[in-house]
């Protein structure tokens, strides 16, 4: 199979029809593409099933209505679909990229007009997808943009045009010789990575920054749950650059990453501790329980309003 993600085999489920891989195209003039308009999400297969499928279903919704446009499926109408593409593709372990964006009927900054697809990709794919652990964690560097103010941008929305910063720091990262960046918010607090959430470990307890204007991770929600099961505490709270200096351990989580170790953020070294490695034991039984399609311990997105779901 080529790596070309256009030249595959497979079937991609789009706008109501599961279809060969290579036969979805989507026109040069569509407006997601001249406006980052798009709204997506990252999914893992695990033993068949897809994790927190329903989770991932009513952020999809959520993230277009943050953007002002609805989808024309039902979140139960999405997992149906997803399923049935999975499949089709007979995976049992894998990754899923649904993607929701306006079409081409009219180019501008408006999209009034515009005709609204949908469609759902998975193929085969092993182990961690963000990056590649080591032994001994990741190296991360402290990026150079910040995420945006919530009277900016839509920040609760996984749209394409906000991820256009962390594709810079991303590969400003790797060309400078590390793994991952992490990333200030507007008032220079401890945000994310490029891509997942980030966990710290002070005191004997985990502390994430408390989710303003950026996304409130399933996998984070994840996280949390399996630390309460433990019995540990954690505080989401604004989180400061300096704090960095007092956790004795770091690692990042999401659906990609699923929870990776850091080993050092610009040349401060942290020891991939007890905390770290319990919790990415946890995480391995928990993605394999045969409810795990549902929402989760945490309360689930709400697809009407939210903007930190």
């Amino acid at each position: 199979m080529s790596g070309n993600m256009e030249d595959r085999d497979g079937f991609i489920w789009f706008d109501g029809n599961i279809l060969p891989w290579r036969e979805v195209k989507a026109h040069v003039l569509t407006h997601a593409l001249h406006y980052g308009s798009a709204v997506f999400e990252g999914e893992r297969i695990y033993d068949g099933r897809v994790f927190r499928l329903a989770a991932h279903s009513a952020r999809l919704i959520n993230s277009a209505r943050l953007l002002d446009y609805d989808l024309p499926w039902s979140r139960e109408q999405i997992e149906e679909a997803t399923r049935a593409v999975v499949k089709a593709n007979n995976l049992q372990t894998g990754y899923v990229r649904p993607i929701a964006w306006r079409g081409s009927e009219v180019l501008g900054v408006s999209a009034i007009g515009t005709t609204v697809h949908l469609a759902i990709a998975p193929w085969a794919q092993e182990g961690r997808l963000s990056v590649q652990v080591k032994p001994g964690g990741i190296n991360v560097t402290m990026a150079k943009y910040r995420r945006p103010a919530p009277d900016v941008a839509p920040g609760g929305a996984k749209a394409a045009g906000l991820y256009i910063v962390c594709g810079i720091e991303k590969d400003r990262a790797l060309k400078a010789g590390f793994d991952d960046a992490l990333m200030l918010d507007w008032q220079g607090r401890l945000a994310e990575s490029t891509g997942a959430n980030v966990f710290l470990a002070i005191g004997g307890k985990l502390v994430t920054p408390k989710v303003e204007n950026f996304l409130d991770g399933i996998t984070r929600r994840a996280v949390i749950g399996m630390a309460a099961r433990r019995g540990w505490a954690v505080e989401q709270r604004a989180v400061l650059p300096e704090e960095l200096a007092e956790a004795s351990e770091i690692f990042l989580c999401g659906t990609a990453a699923e929870i990776v170790p850091v080993g050092a953020i610009d040349g401060q070294h942290y020891q991939v501790g007890p905390m770290t490695r319990a919790l990415m034991e946890d995480y391995i039984r928990l993605v394999r329980q045969p409810d795990s399609e549902g929402f989760g311990e945490s309360a689930h997105f709400d697809t009407g309003l939210s903007a930190a779901a």
